[in-house]
């Protein structure tokens, strides 16, 4: 970016000014390179400069407030979520750049909330007379009386604060439901299984008239893509889900055996596994993300898809450009997030069809 703060001051349209904003951010990622990464300096400009878009958007946040526009106050705080997204995929740990991020973050979650005024529900639910769960609710912007819905799923690692500023933005537009529900975050007994948590979350959302109980999905990261795909395998109410397809526990199993045995080596790119899939198919489509979202190798979705295709099932794979540099591995989210939504859509009946397998 090298200082160019691109004019973002006047919002054309909604949505308009985030679209931009994200076709930028986009490209931005796209255009990184390992050696701009390992120089501190230019990693250390770009991190200033999306801080200052992040501020820009938050100053345009509250003087819209203030003029009460709330429909470009609203876009200016998923702006400012976005731009800081970009500061926390590029920082490293001790940068001073990034020391009070998750503060930033609160002020415009907190800010985008307060302007969408009861759009945001938080939710309290018994489960099943074990506990408590807690799960924040965001309507639909543009729907009929009854609308799809996606049931998004964090886990110790990825918090529900992160996954929620991050897709806020994603669906500010979108035609879709969310129900962000933190599994960390639950007084139901541990021994109580995740996929029966959750269940209790599909009979809540079959219970809301604004909810079309035949179009709810699952959408998993980390852990929580796990947790996902035992929830479709079990419950037929689940019409789409973004999880590791069942892969997770047999290439944990197959990586500790590699450790205990002092056989194998790590899995070149490229390479064939031979990986265990599981004894079930899920029923409902299914998309794998590959990487650090379900911590699987390309080459297992791959051959679980194979096998399911076999079948005449529904399975499709994403494979994210991810930029590594010695520190660890930048992702372009927004290019994630954008085809996540746009794949979801295209199973819940919002959206065009997409191909099996996509490389962005």
């Amino acid at each position: 970016m090298e200082g160019d703060h691109w004019p973002h001051g006047s919002c054309d349209g909604a949505g308009q000014s985030l679209a931009r904003l994200r076709d930028r951010a986009s490209q931005f990622f796209q255009s990184l390179s390992v050696a701009e990464l390992g120089r501190e300096t230019h990693r250390h400009l770009c991190i200033s400069d999306w801080l200052k878009v992040a501020d820009d958007y938050r100053a345009l946040a509250e003087s819209a407030h203030q003029n009460r526009s709330a429909w470009v106050s609203r876009e200016a705080w998923l702006c400012s979520l976005t731009a800081l997204e970009v500061v926390r995929r590029l920082s490293c740990p001790g940068d001073v750049e990034s020391a009070g991020l998750a503060d930033e973050v609160g002020i415009s979650l907190r800010g985008f909330e307060a302007e969408a005024g009861l759009a945001i529900e938080r939710v309290k639910i018994d489960c099943f007379d074990q506990g408590a769960l807690a799960g924040l609710f965001l309507p639909a912007l543009h729907r009929g009386a009854s609308a799809p819905t996606v049931i998004c799923l964090s886990d110790e690692d990825i918090t529900l604060g992160s996954m929620m500023s991050r897709l806020l933005p994603a669906s500010l537009c979108g035609t879709m439901s969310l129900l962000f529900v933190d599994a960390g975050n639950s007084t139901v007994h541990r021994s109580f299984k995740p996929e029966h948590r959750l269940q209790c979350w599909l009979d809540y959302l079959e219970a809301r008239p604004d909810v079309d109980a035949r179009r709810i999905a699952i959408y998993g990261e980390g852990e929580g893509a796990s947790h996902a795909s035992r929830l479709a395998l079990s419950d037929r109410r689940i019409a789409a889900a973004v999880c590791d397809g069942g892969l997770l526990t047999p290439v944990m199993r197959r990586a500790s055996l590699r450790w205990m045995t002092g056989f194998g080596q790590a899995v070149p790119d490229g390479a064939s596994t031979g990986s265990l899939p599981p004894s079930r198919r899920l029923p409902c489509p299914l998309l794998m993300v590959v990487g650090s979202r379900s911590m699987i190798w390309e080459q297992d979705a791959l051959d679980l898809q194979a096998g399911y295709r076999q079948t005449g099932a529904d399975c499709s794979v994403v494979v994210p450009n991810n930029v590594r540099h010695p520190l660890g591995e930048v992702e372009n989210f927004i290019a994630v997030d954008d085809f996540v939504f746009e794949w979801l859509g295209s199973k819940l009946g919002t959206a065009r069809q997409l191909d099996p397998v996509t490389y962005l």
